[in-house]
């Protein structure tokens, strides 16, 4: 969307302007390489890496050569640990004192935002500056005017950005950095420091103890909780040792006279501080309108992740973004919740995201649904959630992938119920020739919208990522069908804690939440089908609860009236 903006919408819109203006694309720090840490990490290469001798050579090759300076600009995306060594960092810097200054890529990029009349930046950057700048810090120029594209999305960033994220993964890569058991190389090693390395090593073992700890409260109290924790739910046997670390980290620059070095060791310790400060707040749960759980993925290489959000993140986003800029508009094609026609029908959205005083406009769309969109409804399925809606699903689902010969979006809301209905139509897709496409971690999402758009016949089946923000024109798609109602599961812990507060309130969770929510993202998943004016295709939905409830009928006045077909 930002290149889309960048290379085609606003140069279209100069051309139609009578006066000129410049538009930056913005991107985050860390896209950019540091000419200094590079040159450092080439100096210091064999006590730091193992194996990155030629790819340090290729990037110092591409620094050489490159205008842009950034990711975007590699073909080859480097490995996490190099990019990490050389990258830009806030705090990491040395600003104009750097022989590098005139030269850099980040600097040279902020030169050009600080002139710029329109920066493009996405969402999380921009909720990155948000923040930053409520601590007297910033990562993007001032501005008093903000359009949001896309807005639906910006309660979910907020959570991630307002609350904590630590895995076990983050915290053996910051000690990788300083000391790498296996390769013995790392920051320390070129340093000769040994008893930090020592330490590293206690934390290390002391790491796998404390997420081994947290996966058997999990694999205890999930069946209850479902991964929602209580204050101290484990013992914090990490905080001691991360601040003893820092301590020895600190003692060691005034022992070191090369600068880049001292730079180096002042982000590690840096990070050491933020973690134990994580880690307490999470243990202690010391922001008490936030939900704390444990989140487990259980592959080879199990991840245990600790997070936190706020159970209303409105206020938040109203104080960072609301109250300091003059104007703030927030587009989006699924903004409400209720009937077309329905003048209030933002409220729930305004309510989510703490937005107060404002005023709206529902824009019609240009695309004729009655004639491009027929919609089936299979009423006689069973409840998704009894036993034998799967062997009926199936049976659907091939029904309607014949009537298109594939080109076919089959959209769940769980990988659970897309693994056990894939089993059941994986050789039948085989058999007749389609090409099937499922969305199961082992291919990226980009990876497959490019072969479904390019392979004919395909079928994709898809969870929460293939409702919203994937664009396929034309034939290559005609046919939608959706599983199930899109609605959140009522135990994941922040739905929960925000169902439980809406209950203190005395106000009814279903009608004042779940089913809003359900609603926006049963219209982001409708909106897949038709992209242009000459799109047509079926949108099935298997789900009989969209007529046989009294509810469904929100989801059906909640998007274009077309043809529907009750089967």
């Amino acid at each position: 969307m930002q290149e889309q903006l960048i290379n085609k919408d606003l140069p279209f819109l100069a051309e139609a302007l009578a006066f000129d203006f410049t538009a930056v694309l913005a991107k985050g720090r860390a896209n950019y390489i540091c000419l200094r840490r590079l040159d450092f990490a080439i100096r210091a290469q064999q006590g730091l890496f193992d194996e990155f001798t030629s790819r340090l050579t290729a990037l110092k090759n591409w620094a050489r050569q490159t205008d842009d300076g950034s990711l975007s600009d590699l073909v080859a995306v480097p490995r996490r640990e190099l990019w990490d060594a050389v990258k830009s960092e806030h705090g990491n810097c040395r600003s104009r004192k750097c022989p590098h200054f005139q030269k850099c890529f980040y600097w040279r990029a902020r030169r050009q935002l600080e002139c710029a009349d329109i920066i493009v930046a996405n969402h999380a950057l921009m909720f990155s500056d948000l923040i930053l700048k409520q601590q007297g810090a910033a990562v993007l120029p001032g501005y008093k005017y903000v359009i949001i594209d896309e807005a639906h999305n910006i309660e979910h960033v907020a959570e991630d950005h307002f609350g904590i994220n630590i895995t076990n993964r983050q915290i053996g890569f910051l000690l990788r950095g300083l000391y790498n058991p296996k390769t013995h190389r790392g920051l320390l090693t070129y340093m000769n420091a040994t008893k930090p390395v020592d330490t590293v090593i206690e934390i290390n073992k002391r790491t796998n103890q404390f997420f081994k700890n947290i996966r058997s409260w999990y694999a205890e109290t999930v069946s209850k909780t479902n991964g929602r924790c209580e204050k101290n739910f484990v013992e914090d046997t990490m905080s001691d040792l991360l601040l003893k670390l820092k301590s020895q980290l600190t003692k060691l620059i005034s022992s070191v006279k090369d600068e880049d070095q001292r730079f180096e060791i002042v982000r590690f310790a840096d990070r050491c501080q933020t973690l134990v400060e994580q880690i307490k707040c999470f243990l202690n749960q010391q922001k008490s309108q936030y939900i704390y759980w444990v989140e487990l993925n259980n592959t080879k290489r199990p991840v245990v992740c600790l997070r936190s959000a706020p159970v209303n993140v409105g206020p938040d986003i109203k104080k960072s973004l609301f109250d300091i800029n003059e104007s703030v508009i927030l587009t989006s094609a699924t903004l409400s919740a209720g009937p077309i026609e329905q003048s209030g029908s933002f409220d729930f959205f305004a309510e989510r995201i703490g937005l107060e005083d404002y005023e709206t406009v529902k824009v019609g769309s240009p695309f004729d649904y009655e004639k491009q969109v027929t919609i089936y409804i299979e009423k006689d399925l069973p409840n998704p959630n009894e036993p034998a809606f799967i062997e009926q699903a199936a049976n659907a689902i091939k029904k309607y992938i014949k009537k298109t010969n594939g080109s076919a979006f089959v959209l769940f809301t769980s990988y659970s119920m897309l693994t056990k209905i894939a089993e059941k139509l994986d050789d039948w897709l085989a058999d007749n020739n389609f090409q099937f496409l499922r969305q199961d971690g082992s291919v990226d999402r980009t990876t497959l919208l490019k072969t479904f758009k390019t392979t004919d016949n395909s079928v994709l089946f898809g969870t929460d990522s293939f409702w919203q923000g994937v664009d396929v024109p034309g034939q290559a798609l005609c046919n939608v069908i959706i599983v199930k109602l899109p609605f959140a599961v009522p135990t994941q812990p922040l739905i929960a804690g925000r169902i439980d507060k809406i209950r203190q309130d005395g106000q009814n969770p279903f009608y004042q939440y779940q089913l809003p929510l359900a609603v926006i993202k049963f219209k982001q998943g409708f909106g897949r089908l038709i992209r242009t004016k000459t799109d047509t295709g079926i949108v099935a939905i298997l789900d009989s609860r969209i007529v046989n409830k009294s509810y469904g009928r929100q989801f059906l006045s909640a998007v274009p009236k077309c043809k529907t077909i009750v089967v």
